[in-house]
């Protein structure tokens, strides 16, 4: 694994821990009517999303080793181009469930 790709892993795996750092503690309804805090979550949705795609770009093997990468591109895509059209109960699912999966699946690449 290159020095590159190894950045990009560091820079999804810190946005995956600020991510559950901010809602640590935190409901749905509560997410929902914080703008303050829905907005630094998708940003750092954006960042694992562009940090997974541009590791995956330089190295073939990740989308095997993290077969979420293609929907998690997506998603950066949709926060970024779709602004107008994000649910945050998709967002917030997300965050609960898939989030800290890819977080332990990012460690295991940066321990090889």
């Amino acid at each position: 694994m290159t020095d590159a790709v190894k950045k990009r892993l560091h820079d999804a795996l810190r946005a995956c821990e600020t991510i559950l750092t901010f809602v640590d503690g935190v409901c749905f309804g509560a997410y929902e009517r914080d703008l303050l805090l829905r907005f630094p979550v998708e940003r750092q949705l954006e960042i694992i999303g562009e940090a997974l795609g541009r590791a995956a770009d330089r190295d073939d093997s990740l989308e095997e080793q993290v077969p979420a990468i293609p929907r998690i591109v997506a998603l950066r895509n949709r926060v970024i181009h779709g602004y107008d059209n994000v649910d945050d109960e998709i967002v917030w699912d997300i965050v609960q469930n898939k989030v800290p999966a890819v977080r332990e699946q990012i460690k295991k690449l940066l321990k090889r």
